[in-house]
């Protein structure tokens, strides 16, 4: 035979490309290889028909690769290992999508000094062909044995087709499995891609916001026109509005990439103060709604006070957002049953029960919300609340919707001086 005449031998691979992650069928051998169902199958064979080596094998034109092995021979296979499809009888498996099999290749009609049997010292062999469920053909299922076997009996090859169909379905099964695994791989990675973006989006729209505002107030100190009398009012509106858009942005970044949001409770916090100066900062940017603010609590409370005037000035945007123009909203602060209780209570319709449950996922807008938010404000105060081991109770009837922040004020408050965080 010349050189031109001489087949192209397939590359060989073996276990140690599998062991690496670079062996050419990496992703059959896996699927096949970590599955606890093959390997009792290839167990039961072993036991139903007295083989001492079972295995499955991916099969191409050119290529014989072990998937999955059980050796009691010593024959030394095991998942990447490889030999010359020419030295198989799988080849032949897969060009007729016929069984081979025989009890004992020296009185078998057909094998008898078969050259494949005399090279690996084979006497008792089945091979079985395995197809995916589309028809295209995938390898075979084989057992065998350096001693005579009754593996032709019947029921013995009756139960190696069931087998084969079983391994066929699990393939399909774990296919998808292994699609689906890594679909939802893609998806975090992607999540956390734009999680990290909004984090990054949120910290840079600081400094310009931080001038506009600077900005504004030189505008202030000087003299005022009729027309800047109208104009100044809407700026700070939108101010108002940008900063509380790049407060929820941060924190809701921070949480989902920091494990949950950070609060830092001191005893006696400043609370009346600040939930006074986000109420004078949302009335001024929202110079046509009436905001009553009633403060009637006097036991220290341990909390973050920051943070829940935050939470606060999200309650009362929701408000803004969702009640009745030129209506009153009241902002009422007080003991109740060991508890302090922070409600936001506006005039307007009621909130439909179908969407009740959803009111504090974030990215949920209300259905007829008068702003351009990202339905963060409630998530991040619901947040915040539970950081303190609090809550917010919510009751919508006879026109009036009341979001109430409650704290606990017994010794199950945040610890002092102690970052607390709420895993999300």
């Amino acid at each position: 035979m010349t050189h031109e005449e001489t087949p192209q031998r397939a590359l060989i691979q073996d276990h140690a490309a599998y062991l690496s992650g670079k062996h050419d069928f990496q992703a059959d051998i896996e699927i096949l290889s970590g599955s606890e169902l093959l390997g009792t199958i290839l167990e039961t064979i072993m036991l139903a028909t007295n083989m001492r080596f079972a295995a499955v094998a991916r099969v191409t034109a050119d290529r014989w690769v072990a998937c999955r092995t059980v050796d009691e021979v010593g024959f030394g296979l095991a998942e990447g290992d490889e030999i010359e499809i020419q030295s198989t009888f799988c080849q032949s498996v897969r060009a007729t999508g016929q069984h081979v099999m025989f009890n004992d290749v020296a009185t078998d009609d057909v094998y008898r000094a078969h050259p494949i049997a005399a090279n690996f010292g084979i006497v008792s062999y089945a091979s079985i062909p395995i197809y995916r469920r589309d028809g295209s053909f995938f390898g075979t299922l084989c057992a065998i044995d350096t001693e005579p076997r009754e593996v032709k009996h019947p029921r013995a090859v009756a139960m190696l087709e069931m087998f084969a169909n079983v391994i066929s379905q699990s393939l399909e099964s774990e296919a998808q499995l292994a699609a689906q695994e890594l679909l939802i791989k893609k998806e975090r990675e992607l999540a956390q891609i734009q999680e990290e973006f909004v984090a990054v989006l949120g910290h840079d729209l600081r400094n310009p916001v931080a001038a506009f505002g600077a900005g504004l107030r030189q505008l202030e100190k000087q003299s005022q026109t009729g027309g800047s009398e109208m104009i100044l009012p809407l700026m700070h509106a939108s101010l108002h509005r940008m900063n509380e858009l790049i407060d929820n942005i941060m924190m809701h970044a921070k949480s989902r990439l920091g494990g949950g949001i950070r609060i830092s409770a001191t005893p006696n916090a400043p609370l009346a103060e600040a939930i006074t100066q986000v109420v004078e900062e949302i009335r001024i940017a929202a110079p046509d709604r009436e905001i009553i603010l009633e403060l009637s609590f006097n036991q220290p409370v341990t909390c973050d006070a920051p943070r829940i005037a935050q939470a606060v000035s999200n309650l009362l945007s929701n408000a803004i957002n969702h009640g009745t123009p030129g209506t009153v909203i009241r902002v009422q602060a007080m003991h109740q049953q060991g508890e302090l209780a922070i409600a936001v209570s506006n005039r307007g319709k009621p909130i439909p029960e179908d969407i009740k449950g959803d009111l504090f996922r974030p990215f949920r807008r209300g259905r007829k919300a008068k702003s351009e938010g990202l339905g963060l404000g409630l998530f991040i105060a619901s947040s915040i609340a539970l950081s303190h081991q609090g809550r917010i109770d919510v009751t919508s009837r006879d026109g009036t919707t009341v979001f109430a922040l409650k704290l606990p004020l017994s010794a199950e408050a945040p610890a002092i001086d102690r970052d607390r965080q709420l895993p999300v």
